[in-house]
């Protein structure tokens, strides 16, 4: 567990990010916006609940922001939890859902609100004798169990399966604590969480879809969605222009965002959206992109190693990937700050739950026109929201 008291308040290191050098990323010379304070990287590993690590990144940030203290929280609780709930709902739709290791944002809030929440010391999760996550066996057995209690064959269902459940996710994870001590003083998870000052009922979820009417909620239909949480519809202008307020005013953001588009590379730290057509392009550009050979531009396009044109991401482009399944539920991460390029293209700075997996410590850039054309949404402190678009959503 590690809790230390921020030395330098949290406006003077947001106002001094200005005069921080340039960052090398492939081609580009990204320059600092904003980039706001964030805690250590933590890596998933082979587990998949990018959904945790990213949520309690993003819940670290906040308290960072509200508490000026750094807390390190305990991802696997929220797993632990979120097993349990989505069994019951699994069990009770007789398998109509999905379940699984995969989540969204809205689990976050949801668990916390039930259950509190508590440092990674009082609840490291790793009752299965590796140092990092490995959940391939505990997901098949929790599968197994509630597949087996589907199928009814004793004719009607007893009351004990999910008490089994629960002691596969204590053999596995480890028992719940009831109370555990923090500077001297003893806390149960939900006092532990108003001591950190976290109100579920303060964050929002914001999405750009024309399916359903904007300025509305809307359940995300995705498969990781077991809950059923819904979303604020907003246009993409709004979503992009939201997401830059919210960092300009000392807000990070949790993203959920598909990651299996070419131009995403962990390894290279960058994620883009290379153009399809060289017919989008103008000018010197075109000619420039054109006189190559499609395998040339293609490995000019994907080897990251100059700025490379980049496709314009309307509306219609990124609903017309969402219906036919090119932006899929895929991956949570928190959006810290953002930089600029030299022509002055802006690049969201995200810490990833994949360790320090790159030589950018565990962070990526990514491009506008991969936020525009991957997002799925955003959570953020209503407080973040600009004030029309607050006015719009009637968010109190």
């Amino acid at each position: 567990m590690r809790f230390v008291t921020v030395l330098v308040g949290f406006f003077i290191v947001f106002n001094a990010y200005g005069q921080q050098k340039a960052v090398k990323v492939g081609g580009y010379e990204l320059k600092p916006i904003v980039d706001l304070p964030a805690t250590p990287i933590k890596d998933q590993h082979r587990s998949g609940t990018c959904w945790s690590f990213s949520g309690i990144s993003f819940l670290e940030s906040e308290v960072l922001r509200m508490k000026n203290i750094e807390a390190d929280l305990a991802e696997m609780w929220l797993v632990r939890h979120d097993y349990h709930e989505r069994a019951l709902d699994y069990v009770r739709f007789h398998g109509a859902i999905s379940f699984g290791p995969g989540a969204e944002s809205n689990d976050v809030m949801d668990m916390i609100k039930l259950y509190g929440i508590v440092p990674e010391q009082a609840y490291p999760g790793l009752n299965y004798g590796t140092e990092s996550h490995v959940h391939g066996e505990m997901d098949n057995v929790l599968d197994a169990i509630v597949n087996a209690v589907i199928e009814n064959k004793n004719r009607k269902l007893s009351a004990a399966w999910i008490k089994a459940f629960d002691n596969v996710l204590d053999a596995y994870l480890g028992k719940k604590p009831a109370q555990f001590q923090w500077k001297g003083e003893e806390y149960t998870p939900k006092s532990f969480q108003e001591e950190l000052a976290i109100v579920p009922a303060d964050y929002v979820e914001l999405s750009s879809f024309t399916h359903h009417p904007f300025y509305t909620k809307f359940i995300m239909e995705v498969p990781d969605n077991w809950a059923f949480g819904d979303v604020y519809n907003v246009k993409l202008v709004e979503f992009f222009n939201q997401a830059i307020f919210a960092l300009d005013n000392g807000y990070t953001l949790l993203w959920g965002s598909d990651v299996s588009e070419e131009g995403f590379s962990n390894r290279n730290a960058i994620a883009l959206v290379p153009v399809s057509e060289i017919v989008e392009l103008s000018g010197s550009e075109r000619e420039k992109w054109a006189s190559m050979s499609d395998s040339e531009r293609n490995e000019r396009f994907y080897n990251f190693s100059e700025p490379i044109p980049e496709k314009q991401i309307t509306q219609e482009i990124r609903q017309k990937a969402f219906n036919d399944y090119r932006t899929q539920d895929d991956h949570g991460m928190h959006i810290v700050g953002y930089c600029k390029d030299e022509t002055g293209k802006f690049f969201f700075k995200v810490k990833n739950t994949w360790g320090e997996s790159n030589d950018q410590g565990g962070y990526f850039y990514a491009s506008t026109a991969f936020f525009k054309y991957k997002s799925l949404s955003i959570m953020l402190h209503k407080d973040a929201l600009m004030p029309v678009l607050k006015d719009k959503l009637k968010v109190e």
